[in-house]
């Protein structure tokens, strides 16, 4: 009892810092707008710290996610045979250390470097100091992924091994590269991510050995993650993640159901029509990471299966909804790709409402029509109900119009307009309809969101490293010259994109792809005349599919998790809504008057 204090108190400390940065980034751009509206100026300062806070979330929220064994990584170890899963998952997990512990040790580097140049972040803040973040959560991390290798002590501290190689090649082997290392290093790195080695550490292993062989010194690697705190939009993707929890933990699902189900519920197959609809509302609001599918898939599956829809037609109908809204405001993968393809987040936004409403209805449509068939149960329409169930759930309603002023009426940016989000959820949930304690469920709503979106940057952060050194060695000019000189149609280059970006969605979760792919499709697709905007559509809608493609599949695994089935069988469950959503995709691509273009 008494050896586990020390990681009970680490636990509790962990949980109290990540919930005052999520607090402070959330408060101090609600305060930026009133003080600009009533004083004519915001707070000096407040928006670089806002920024480093999203690096402190980012790496809290990965060090929360090891804790939990929840950073992401392919699930191809999942089709293992059981006996090999403790080898194969010892020696993956002690590579991801090895390298996880070579980034701890190239960004203390940095941190040093930082403390002797004496810059400030703002209110006296040395720059070193939010940065020392990162070798922290580096370390935390590394720690935590040799603890989860095994579950005996041995073979933990045989993960040590390779944990302090790694710091020692980091420091030490920068500057004498072995090139003839690099070829076989990156055949071990391809087959840890096979065997399931979290994606952040092999996109950050893979940025390390690139510089390595380039004699370029490793702290560029944790430079480039750096450079999360420089970007003025993302701390809008943790901050719309917590109002979407919020809103998913509270009742609105219930009020949203109960509303659809009025409106819609007496059409032939409507509850599958509700359920499209139910979880294609809160998807932008949750990342589209799937956690609707967590949330919500305990209240929706059985209610399909009650109504007498197919079991497997339910199951993909639940699974392929939990990302059907991903080109809906305000989805960060949206304003994610707005702000490193340097495309206008509104536009694309405008541009996505009726491709991402062509997508909910050919979902929709499909599950609707095998319920019809299968003589599912509908529910009368009732005026008086349907007026009740409306104004039970106006708050949950007027979501969207708040998200869509602030944005568009000119008084905040998409930053501010994320804290109005949280701010109008906490009001609504814990104080118009007390679904939620402030003091009992805010706490662990906070953590759990921190734990998510730090999950995601993490891989943010490793990605720009590897983004890094493509430009470093011209890899996009290489690239666009090639295509050029074997494809001449502009036509017959978005054919090559939708089947290039297929691949690359059942590879790579979103996230990674926009990092490492939108660097490289944008000049090529420039080169041919597509519009920036409509390229914009055409990769985040394919990249949807690929929540639904093994071995990424993060809906697959979600819902194999969640209903106890296996994963093969909720991938032949979704597999007739994925062939729709292809057909969908290949509309949206070459008919690109959807868009209002």
């Amino acid at each position: 009892m008494a050896g586990s204090r020390p990681w009970s108190e680490l636990k509790r400390y962990e949980n109290l810092v990540a919930i005052a940065a999520l607090a402070l980034m959330a408060a101090l751009p609600l305060i930026e707008i009133v003080a600009r509206k009533t004083v004519g100026s915001g707070i000096p300062g407040s928006i670089p710290i806002v920024q480093h806070l999203t690096l402190w979330i980012t790496f809290l929220g990965a060090a929360l996610a090891a804790r939990s064994e929840r950073l992401l990584a392919l699930s191809t170890a999942a089709f293992l045979p059981a006996r090999a899963k403790p080898a194969v998952k010892l020696a993956s997990y002690s590579l991801g250390a090895a390298i996880t512990a070579g980034m701890a040790s190239a960004s203390l580097d940095l941190v040093l470097v930082q403390r002797e140049a004496g810059d400030i972040v703002a209110w006296s803040i040395p720059a070193w100091v939010a940065m020392s973040i990162m070798p922290l959560g580096y370390a935390l991390m590394a720690a935590r992924l040799v603890w989860r290798a095994s579950d005996q002590w041995k073979w933990r501290l045989a993960g040590l091994i390779p944990v302090a190689a790694g710091a020692t090649l980091a420091s030490r082997l920068a500057e004498t590269p072995v090139p003839d290392l690099v070829f076989p290093a990156g055949l071990v790195l391809l087959a840890a991510t096979a065997l399931g080695m979290p994606i952040f550490a092999v996109l950050a292993g893979a940025a390390l050995l690139m510089f390595w062989a380039n004699s370029v010194p490793p702290a560029a690697v944790p430079a480039e993650t750096y450079r999360l705190s420089a970007s003025p939009m993302l701390p809008a993707i943790p901050l719309f993640t917590l109002g979407g929890y919020i809103f998913s933990e509270g009742g609105a699902s219930r009020r949203l159901m109960r509303m659809f189900t009025a409106l819609v519920g007496w059409m032939p197959g409507g509850l599958a029509i509700v359920t499209c609809l139910l979880l294609a509302f809160f998807t932008p609001f949750t990342g589209a990471s799937g956690v609707t599918i967590l949330s919500m898939g305990g209240l929706l599956l059985p209610m399909l299966l009650k109504a007498r829809y197919p079991e497997s037609t339910a199951i993909g109908l639940v699974t392929v909804s939990g990302s059907i809204g991903l080109l809906f405001p305000p989805s960060l993968p949206v304003i994610l790709y707005g702000i490193y393809a340097q495309t206008p987040i509104d536009k694309l936004f405008l541009a996505g409402l009726l491709p991402g409403s062509l997508l909910v209805g050919v979902v929709a449509g499909w599950g609707a029509w095998r319920g019809w068939f299968a003589g599912a149960g509908r529910t009368p329409f009732r005026g008086r109900e349907a007026a009740a169930a409306i104004w039970e759930a106006k708050w949950e309603l007027l979501l969207p119009v708040v998200v869509l002023a602030g944005l568009f009426g000119g008084f905040a940016t998409l930053v501010e307009a994320a804290a109005l989000t949280v701010l109008y959820a906490v009001v609504v949930q814990c104080l118009v309809y007390r679904d939620l304690k402030i003091r009992g469920d805010l706490p662990r709503i906070t953590v759990e969101c921190a734990t998510l979106s730090g999950g995601f940057l993490i891989i943010l952060g490793s990605a720009l490293g590897f983004t890094n050194y493509m430009i470093y060695a011209e890899i996009p000019t290489h690239a666009m010259n090639w295509v050029r000189l074997h494809i001449d149609s502009p036509l017959l280059f978005l054919l090559a994109l939708n089947g290039f970006l297929l691949i690359v969605g059942a590879l790579m979760d979103i996230y990674s792809a926009i990092l490492v792919i939108v660097p490289l499709i944008t000049p090529i697709a420039q080169s041919y005349g597509i519009d920036p905007v409509h390229l914009g559509i055409i990769f985040l809608a394919n990249l949807e599919l690929g929540y639904l493609t093994p071995p990424i599949g993060a809906n697959l695994f979600l819902s194999s998790y969640r209903f106890k089935q296996s994963p093969g069988r909720v991938f032949l469950a979704s597999a007739p809504y994925t062939l729709i959503l292809l057909g969908a995709v290949l509309l949206i691509t070459y008919l690109p008057y959807l868009l209002g273009r």
